[in-house]
């Protein structure tokens, strides 16, 4: 198979425009993929039959898990996380008591000290932490979990931290996930290993979006609690997969070189940073020719 590189293809085609996908996750999640949500579609639309299962293996805010289950991509969703904040959203909202969450949500009265007091208080039980989680979430700097992470101070139009929190907005998205959550699986569990589990179906696809710090990058030590990613044995774990995947990375010459080392086929695709920068990131896969 004949391998891109940048100076390949250096106009990797247009922009997506966000704003026209639907917004499914009740997450604000460093490094989201809704930008991609329509080349998943391309993707899974080029295979001559829908999945069985569609895998994701690091989920986070599970934009592409939430997009294949409200339109029927594939018969069945399996995603996974390993941060326990973000798994405790997952876990209530999938396997637990969505609506008291949903309701929590939209009765929460925003200001810094029923944040401050919440966010301080231990939280006891499952969904006690998922509520704490989407607050962190909506509260914090560019959504960001990982430890040390400030809050909103001024926000959109002076807002503060009312400008990232939408309490009935989050309220219906997780009523909507209510009423697809039987067509997923969620499992909090590290990524690889949940690769390594399925790696004999070959009725399964596998959507693979790591941490982002192969090539010394450390954007994702910043914005992820768990970052620490062993880069060559992804690779080797998805070049055993029976199903076939795609891959989404930051653009590094060590992933070109894991890529060539295991015959993987390569694309950029243009996307936009959430401070609107334009950027690059790259495809990863067996046969990326749909991409083009």
């Amino acid at each position: 198979m004949e391998q891109l590189s940048f100076i390949d293809n250096p106009q990797p085609g247009p922009i997506v425009n966000v704003a026209t996908v639907p917004q499914r996750s009740p997450f604000r999640y460093p490094g989201g993929k809704t930008w991609l949500v329509p080349r998943i579609r391309t993707w899974l639309a080029s295979r001559p039959t829908p999945p069985a299962e569609f895998i994701e293996p690091f989920a986070g805010g599970a934009i592409m898990s939430l997009t294949v289950a409200f339109e029927r991509l594939a018969q069945h969703i399996t995603m996974s996380e390993l941060d326990h904040q973000v798994a405790a959203v997952w876990h209530t909202i999938i396997n637990g008591d969505a609506a008291w969450l949903a309701e929590c949500i939209a009765q929460f009265n925003v200001t810094p000290e029923t944040v401050a007091a919440t966010l301080d208080e231990p939280a006891v039980t499952l969904p006690d932490l998922a509520f704490q989680t989407i607050l962190k979430n909506r509260v914090n700097r560019g959504g960001i979990l990982a430890p040390g992470a400030g809050r909103i101070k001024h926000g959109e139009n002076g807002k503060g931290l009312l400008s990232r929190w939408y309490p009935q907005t989050l309220k219906q998205r997780i009523i909507d996930i209510i009423e697809v959550r039987d067509r997923i699986r969620f499992i909090e569990d590290d990524g690889l290993a949940v690769m390594h589990n399925y790696r004999d179906r070959s009725d399964a696809v596998f959507f693979i979006d790591p941490p982002y710090t192969a090539g010394g990058k450390r954007a994702g030590s910043r914005l992820y609690t768990h970052t620490d990613l062993d880069h060559e044995a992804l690779f080797r774990t998805a070049a055993q997969l029976a199903g076939d995947f795609l891959m989404t990375y930051d653009t590094a010459d060590e992933l070109y070189d894991l890529a060539r080392q295991y015959n993987f086929d390569t694309q950029l695709v243009a996307m936009k940073s959430t401070h609107h920068a334009e950027m690059t990131e790259l495809l990863i896969g067996r046969d990326l020719d749909w991409a083009r």
